[in-house]
This record gives structure tokens, C-alpha cells and sequence, in this order.
């Protein structure tokens, strides 16, 4: 079942947030409504202009550091594709 939520809300505000969310292919109530789903799981709310790096990230971000130090899982640098190639196909 849907419900209505009315807000107050500058014009400004509004007018500037359905810009954006147009802009992004959204309806800006398609865009309060993942707001609050994502308040629901996280229970917290965040706000930032930078962006923020979750913590399945952080956590890939670690591993590939590790392997790197390790020189595990690393790529050489290749001059063409076909030493590329040939030395994907020798693994």
C-alpha cells in the first residue's frame, strides 16, 4: 500500500532536487523513497558532499593492497595486445 508524506521544503530546494534527480533518470519521489529505505537498513543518516567509500570497498580496496605488496595478482605491463593475449593464454 502507498501513502503520502508531505514535507516543507524551500522551492529552491525542490526545484534544484528535481533538476537532479531528472538529470539522473529518477522522479525525485523515487529518490526520497530510496533515502528512506536506505535509512531503514542503515539507521543512520549521512551527509556529505565527498564521496563515500562503503565498507564492502574498503575492504577489496585492503586485499588488493595486500597482493600488490606481495606482488600476488598483478599484472605486467604490456607494449600491445597480443602480449597481452599471449600471456593470458599461459595461465
Amino acid at each position: 500500500m502507498k501513502t503520502v508524506i508531505n514535507i516543507k521544503a524551500d522551492e529552491a530546494v525542490k526545484k534544484n532536487a528535481q533538476k537532479i534527480a531528472s538529470d539522473l533518470g529518477l522522479s525525485l519521489s523515487a529518490v526520497i523513497n530510496a533515502y528512506l529505505r536506505q535509512l531503514i537498513r542503515s539507521k543512520s543518516v549521512y551527509f556529505s558532499t565527498m564521496p563515500r567509500i562503503t565498507p564492502e570497498i574498503e575492504t577489496l580496496i585492503s586485499l588488493a593492497e595486500k597482493d600488490y605488496k606481495k606482488n600476488k595478482n598483478i599484472s605486467p605491463v604490456f607494449s600491445d595486445p597480443d602480449e597481452m593475449l599471449e600471456h593470458l593464454h599461459s595461465k
